[in-house]
């Protein structure tokens, strides 16, 4: 019964735009042509879909297929109702290509900075199974917890982040306007002879620090912007990749992050239908590591050939011994798309355990390292302070 009436909902919703399509056509080329400017605004400066944006979008959409609205009709409602204009505009453009006879799917896939392969998959996955509402929910569910993960790894690296940045500021201030008014001081009182070897050290730092800004401050934009380059290319990308992984510390955490995105993309994929092969190659593209994606690609490889997908993943040397037995459990019983979701759970909560040590670790760490260093500086100048004092005193 659900797949009948998810077909009639696609079907009465393609029926409606092609009846309405050369009305519908006309409206939108008279809408372009009056309000023209104001669409190629939007669309040079507007253009930036949010993760929130498309987890609203992909909520709505399931309940209003599910409530039984005509597919165009969720469409026009939705790109109305966007608080984001630009992606509103692009909804709209959606659904003058589904009138114009094209699947739902065929049309999200002209839009790819906003639907990803994975979501393109997993809709058009519905649209032939007639669970399109079904695959909204699961797409819904996907996006929430991808999200989730997401913003507990940026947020353990917020604090260290905006610690750095301060600890910087403050050391540019004592170097370039602090220390050199401790220094006119010095040569006022005719001590910069005597002055102890910490002080002498830190008004070199100063004195360099000041003669050399300039130069200092270029070659900090040279190296941004040659590992931003470096970054970029396949090569530069494949070794931090594998450098983040090979990391004492931050090793761990990346990695379980990448095993909790592999196997929850793929148990969403596989309980919607997507045939594995297709599967695994939405999944490398998603894997956000140059090393999992190889490993991925590798397995996809071997399948094709008929082996099963456990022994190139532990050939592959990048997955945890458990995850591989899991997976061979979840093949072994058929079940494999339940034990991906299993252990993207396991992992999730790895990963939360994994942040929070991490952040524990650091915060000591770098308030041990700032305040040697910043203390340091102060206590070196302050201490000849203290020697003049102590001569004014005894004269």
């Amino acid at each position: 019964m659900a797949e009948v009436k998810n077909e009639a909902r696609t079907r009465t919703g393609q029926e409606a735009g092609g009846k309405a399509g050369g009305q519908g056509g006309a409206a939108a080329a008279a809408k372009k042509k009056a309000g023209g400017l104001n669409v190629n605004i939007n669309l040079k400066f507007g253009g930036r879909v949010k993760s929130k944006d498309l987890k609203t979008f992909t909520r709505q959409f399931a309940t209003m297929i599910d409530a039984g609205l005509p597919l165009v009709q969720c469409l026009e409602i939705l790109g109305s109702q966007s608080e984001n204009k630009w992606f509103g505009v692009k909804l709209l453009e959606i659904k003058g290509i589904v009138e114009g006879g094209s699947t739902f799917s065929d049309a999200l896939a002209k839009f790819p900075k906003i639907f990803d392969d994975l979501f393109v998959n997993l809709v058009a996955a519905g649209e032939l199974g007639g669970i399109l509402d079904t695959i909204m929910k699961r797409l819904a569910d996907y996006i929430e917890k991808k999200e989730r993960l997401a913003r507990r790894v940026k947020g353990a690296m917020v604090y260290p982040a905006v610690i750095l940045v301060v600890t910087v500021v403050v050391v540019t201030v004592l170097l370039k306007w602090v220390i050199p008014t401790f220094e006119k001081m010095f040569a006022d009182f005719g001590a910069v002879d005597a002055l102890p070897a910490p002080t002498k050290v830190v008004i070199g730092l100063s004195n360099g620090f000041q003669e050399n800004f300039v130069f200092i401050f270029a070659a900090i934009i040279a190296i941004v912007v040659g590992y931003s380059a470096f970054y970029k290319s396949r090569p530069g990308k494949t070794f931090m990749h594998r450098l983040f992984l090979l990391m004492p510390v931050i090793g761990p955490v990346v990695r379980k992050t990448a095993v909790a995105r592999f196997t929850r993309t793929l148990g969403t994929l596989l309980s919607s239908g997507v045939p594995i092969l297709d599967a695994l190659n939405t999944v490398a593209k998603a894997a956000g590591n140059v090393i999992i994606e190889r490993a991925i690609l590798f397995a996809r490889e071997r399948i094709s050939e008929g082996r099963n997908m456990s022994e190139p993943l532990a050939e592959a040397k990048v997955f945890p011994g458990m995850v591989i037995q899991m997976i061979a459990v979840g093949e072994q019983t058929g079940s494999l798309d339940v034990m991906c979701n299993k252990i993207a759970d396991f992992y999730e909560e790895e990963v939360d355990v994994a942040v929070a040590a991490l952040t524990s670790m650091l915060e000591p760490l770098m308030m041990v390292v700032i305040g040697g260093l910043v203390g340091g500086m102060v206590i070196a100048m302050y201490l000849p302070i203290f020697s003049l004092a102590g001569t004014i005193k005894a004269d």
